[in-house]
């Protein structure tokens, strides 16, 4: 644990501290984000954010080879995060060259299946998927290419696409990431088995970025991710839980103790890495339907997203982002308990956290808009005054 805790430090102050870099590099290449009308800031932001959390990623990873714990552990754990990073390298180059140039939908799509494309060339992979019958259903070649770069792609773009407001992004995928590394790293201890894996490290590698760039993206933001910020954590997130399936053995793996149930055990671990991300997808999808249902292209912008609802109900920046972020720790530390442990205590907590979630969301008392009381000109010196 204190080596991981040591790759999140790593990653978190490495990118704190190349934030600085990349916002000059942005200035320079002119990579800002001028205020449009689906925006909410009002004042030109520099991109390039990818650039400093690429840095953290790779600082960590550099200083994991030098551990004693994580150097010497099983040779697919460092291979495989390097291969991440390259594949996170090349996204990252696209996501540049996007908030540079502004490139259009289908070349960045095409960039994204590339990079998904030199993950399963690199051998990160979807392998196998637990069978409810027991055992596990191997994939062949064709389905594995398949179900990765759907699996890679969409988190990429949901990720994108909730990339909003500030802090949002980076604060929802970090929240995914300690979350899916707290499910490494219990499923290794629960089946006596290694603590190093190549998830755990790329999850605490990630969480550490992400708190490392919120220092500086939340609000007031002094420097978005970008492009080059948002496809690289989505693909980061994504490849981390692919990798658990090239070096944990499904036929053998046990998901839960206590007496778990046994189809929560099967199908949570499976549909993790979606329930991680569950806030961004479903935002996702009700674009798609909603721009699709007025006879526009599904990558035309907007400005009706969950974020753009809940600042409309009367939350402010902050208060809106704060409670995404607890939609999304719901979410991805619910699907966590539920697929290792059970028990009434368990339902209970998970049932008392939401009903604060939803109290939070709904009944938090709005703040006002202020308004100024008319100036009696009788009364010298007279101004208004908020209500």
């Amino acid at each position: 644990m204190r080596e991981f805790l040591l790759v999140f430090l790593v990653a978190a102050a490495s990118t704190y501290l190349l934030t600085v870099v990349a916002r000059e590099i942005a200035l320079r290449t002119g990579a800002v984000a001028a205020p449009r009308e689906r925006d909410v800031h009002a004042a030109p932001i520099p991109y390039l954010g990818g650039l400093a959390m690429l840095g953290g990623l790779v600082s960590a990873y550099l200083v994991a080879r030098q551990l004693p714990f994580l150097s010497q552990s099983d040779e697919l754990v460092l291979r495989d995060a390097g291969a991440v990073l390259v594949a996170g390298a090349l996204i990252c180059a696209v996501g540049v060259l996007d908030d540079i140039f502004d490139i259009d939908a289908l070349t960045k799509l095409g960039g994204q299946v590339m990079a998904a494309g030199l993950l399963v060339y690199l051998g990160v992979q979807f392998y196998f998927l637990p069978n409810p019958g027991g055992g596990q259903f191997v994939l062949s070649p064709s389905e594995s290419v398949l179900v990765t770069v759907v699996l890679v792609v969409g988190t990429i773009n949901a990720v994108n696409m909730v990339d909003g407001l500030d802090g949002l992004a980076s604060g929802v995928v970090g929240i995914g990431a300690a979350a899916y590394f707290l499910f490494c790293y219990q499923l290794s201890s629960i089946n006596g088995v290694t603590l190093a894996t190549t998830g755990a490290l790329l999850s605490a590698a990630l969480a550490g970025a992400c708190v490392g760039f919120l220092c500086h993206n939340f609000h007031p933001a002094r420097l978005f991710m970008g492009d080059s910020g948002s496809m690289l954590i989505g693909l980061v997130l994504s490849a981390s839980a692919l990798t658990l399936t090239g070096q944990f053995d499904g036929s053998e793996v046990s998901f839960g103790r206590e007496g778990a149930s046994p189809w929560w055990a099967v199908v949570l671990p499976v549909l993790l890495p979606v329930s991680l991300l569950i806030v961004p997808i479903a935002d996702m999808m009700l674009a798609v339907v909603r721009r699709t249902r007025q006879g526009r292209s599904p990558f035309s912008p907007d400005k009706e997203h969950l974020h753009h609802r809940l600042l409309e109900i009367g939350h402010s920046q902050r208060r809106a982002v704060l409670i995404m972020w607890l939609w999304a720790g719901l979410i991805a530390f619910g699907s966590v308990l539920l697929s290792l442990y059970t028990g009434p205590v368990v339902w209970s907590c998970l049932g008392a956290a939401t009903l604060l979630v939803v109290a939070a969301t709904f009944l938090l008392p709005r703040v006002p808009t202020p308004t100024l009381k008319p100036v009696d000109p009788q009364v010298p010196g007279a101004v208004g005054k908020g209500l």
